[in-house]
């Protein structure tokens, strides 16, 4: 995100959106960001606050007691919420044309939090998916493992995981002064890039390289016992069960190929092309693909409450009567709704629009 300030060669601080290579000056092109950020972060936090909101609301009040897919799914909707918290500051940074006001912690939290959600998103999925595959292809062994106590212990897991991988990002993330404006980096000062590349490529492997991988050969697994021939006698469970783990597989596959791939592509991309001081119009290629995918990759906090819907275990239905029972609450106070001797509501045929004879 932030390499406003970078020197390439030399690792001097120069002129915001310029870099070096060789005795060349190379100048980004950023003005698209400065509406492109702004815009996409406004939507991702409000869809991603009013979505995420909701689903807490339910796993809360309406799931319980909570299965093992819920487990999963209500720590993956916990993280998305608080990374949108975050957003508003973003939004005001990219805004305000890079001038960060906040002070250095709330910088490094900000920053934080995003890479946070992002990998806690990928292994919860992968989590999720593991859980439907032994649903799937070890029902009897899934009856042994896949209990809600085990899984509450896998989401502390991945949490503390993700933050003991992402504690030296809180070290490397600072701000630096840029004539009247203050920067928040994304990554580190321009010293330090070299260090934080090698750091970020580990962080990389371990928290989406592995992940990505387990998805892929779960979902094949998968996909081969899905598609063997039922019988006629299938139970009407069986086939839901069947329908819910094809849509899971579809709608994960859609965030990775959305949010997680393309980022983390253009980030690879974009952090090799400058540490071998490629040249200029290859660094403005890659950094515009690079800043396009970033809001991509905040979009997995409005994508998710999706598979919370059409994948999620009695989601979809207890929702649906969640929002019955408070349109049934609110007839029933409505002015034209009356009840008969027996408590029944009914409506006035006058109201209804009916002559009433």
């Amino acid at each position: 995100m932030s390499f406003e300030s970078f020197t390439i060669s030399n690792r001097l601080s120069i002129p915001e959106d310029t870099s070096e290579t060789g005795n060349n000056s190379c100048r980004f092109n950023e003005e698209f960001k400065y509406i492109l950020l702004p815009v996409s972060y406004t939507i991702v936090f409000v869809l991603g606050l009013a979505l995420n909101s909701v689903a807490l609301w339910m796993f809360l009040t309406k799931m319980r007691p909570w299965n093992t897919s819920t487990v999963y799914m209500f720590h993956l909707a916990l993280s998305d919420t608080l990374y949108v918290l975050s957003l508003p500051t973003l939004i005001y940074y990219y805004a305000n044309r890079n001038n960060w006001p906040f002070g250095v912690a709330l910088c490094k939290i900000v920053r934080f939090m995003f890479y946070a959600n992002l990998y806690c998103s990928i292994i919860l999925l992968t989590c999720i998916s593991v859980h439907r595959y032994l649903g799937v292809c070890h029902p009897i062994r899934s009856l042994r493992l896949a209990k809600p106590r085990n899984a509450h212990m896998v989401c502390g897991l991945v949490w503390a995981a993700v933050i003991v991988c992402l504690v030296p990002n809180l070290i490397f993330v600072n701000t630096s002064p840029r004539d009247n404006d203050t920067l928040c980096h994304d990554t580190s000062k321009p010293a330090d890039f070299e260090q934080y590349v090698t750091y970020s490529s580990v962080v990389m492997t371990l928290l989406f390289g592995v992940p990505f991988f387990i998805i892929v050969v779960c979902y094949c697994l998968m996909a081969r016992t899905l598609c063997r021939p039922r019988l006629n006698n299938t139970s009407q469970k069986s086939k839901n069960s069947r329908k819910k783990s094809i849509t899971l597989i579809i709608i994960v596959l859609i965030v990775f190929a959305v949010c997680f791939v393309p980022f983390h592509i253009t980030r690879t991309l974009y952090y090799k092309y400058r540490v071998l001081d490629a040249e200029c119009w290859v660094l403005n290629v890659i950094n515009f693909s690079y800043k396009i995918t970033r809001p991509l990759a905040s979009v997995n906090s409005c994508l998710d409450p999706i598979i919370y819907f059409m994948a999620g275990d009695h989601y979809r239905s207890r929702l649906c009567q969640a929002f019955n029972k408070k349109k049934e609450s609110d007839n029933l106070h409505s002015p034209t709704g009356k009840k008969n001797n027996l408590g029944l509501v009914y409506k006035n045929p006058v109201d209804q629009g009916s002559s009433g004879s």
